[in-house]
């Protein structure tokens, strides 16, 4: 028995050797978006675009990557899970999108698990703590002390109520046992703006967003939050180092498809989305954005969505977090 599965093992190898178009049809077709839901520039929109190039030399069909920005990813992920499932709409799934949503939005038109299929986690990124120049307070440390003295009074800008900037600080209050104001902003550039100013304190901003201005010397980064130091940033502590083990507060994203998707298109995609990740050129792109333990299986990425989801969720409920989307 065991020889016969091996010579249809072999069979199977040589037909698609043979006939390369039945690999091919685990493909669409047809030219393929992704669609990312925010504007361009942002980290999602660049990674979007990295892998789309490659994918594009891979599969030599085009690869459009296609903006629909609105309600903080949610908008494009409701308008990929309404898609045909024939592999042409793909998503830039987000941490928004698919662990914060479901809930802080009573109303999601769409359920992550059940109305997508994930394809592969791209890369997960920290968020940096970060203050300007001026503020005496530069440690976690410092800052628990400072909020315990000044309660509800130091200032912590975000990009918007029920982001994952504005959930990093929520969980930063619960493990610290502080309380401070949360000032919410329509998007990463005013909350910096306001933080290199002086109007407000603190941030825990997207490293992508604050790595310029810490690079620049115009911002100070304190702590990033992830369990590990990101290899861009080596000589920054981790939350954890800091005093608060397990701190995970993260930005991530991934390559999602609509939720009947078939298994082999999938399994294809993955496949070739790991050999991408595993390309030097685009490892070191991926390294300037901070993204990094991308690839895997399919299962693992949606294990990981997983888990966030039932970590934020406990968040939102412990925190009486809303959302103004």
């Amino acid at each position: 028995m065991q020889r016969r599965t091996l010579i249809q093992a072999a069979a199977g190898a040589g037909a698609a050797l043979a006939f390369p178009h039945l690999r091919a049809q685990t493909l669409p077709s047809g030219p393929i978006r992704i669609i990312v839901g925010f504007p361009p520039g942002g980290g999602t929109d660049a990674l979007a675009r990295i892998l789309g190039q490659k994918l594009t030399e891979m599969w030599k069909t085009q690869i459009v990557v296609e903006n629909k920005a609105g309600v903080a990813g949610v908008l494009a992920a409701e308008y990929v899970a309404g898609q045909p499932a024939d592999g042409t709409t793909l998503l830039m799934a987000h941490i928004n999108s698919h662990a914060l949503a479901p809930s802080l939005q009573p109303n999601l038109k769409y359920d992550p698990e059940r109305d997508f299929v994930p394809i592969a986690l791209v890369g997960v990124t920290p968020n940096l703590l970060v203050c300007n120049q001026a503020q005496p307070a530069k440690t976690v440390k410092d800052i628990v002390a400072l909020c315990k003295a000044k309660p509800g009074q130091i200032g912590f800008g975000s990009a918007g109520s029920g982001s994952a900037q504005h959930l990093a600080l929520e969980l930063f209050k619960q493990r610290a046992g502080v309380d401070a104001i949360h000032v919410p902003y329509k998007g990463s550039a005013p909350v910096i703006t306001d933080l290199i100013g002086g109007q407000i304190q603190y941030a825990f901003e997207t490293m992508t967003a604050a790595t310029p201005h810490v690079k620049g010397g115009k911002l100070v980064a304190i702590a990033q939050t992830r369990a590990k130091r990101a290899k861009s940033y080596p000589d920054v502590p981790t939350m954890a180092e800091q005093g608060y083990p397990s701190f995970e507060a993260t930005t991530w994203y991934g390559l999602a498809g609509p939720g009947k998707l078939p298994a082999a298109m999938a399994q294809r995609m993955n496949e070739d989305v790991n050999k991408v990740l595993a390309m030097p050129d685009v490892q070191a792109r991926l390294e300037q954005y901070g993204a990094e333990d991308g690839g895997g299986s399919s299962q693992r990425f949606a294990e990981f969505i997983h888990s966030e989801i039932a970590q934020w969720r406990k968040v939102v409920k412990d925190g009486n977090v809303k959302s103004d989307t």
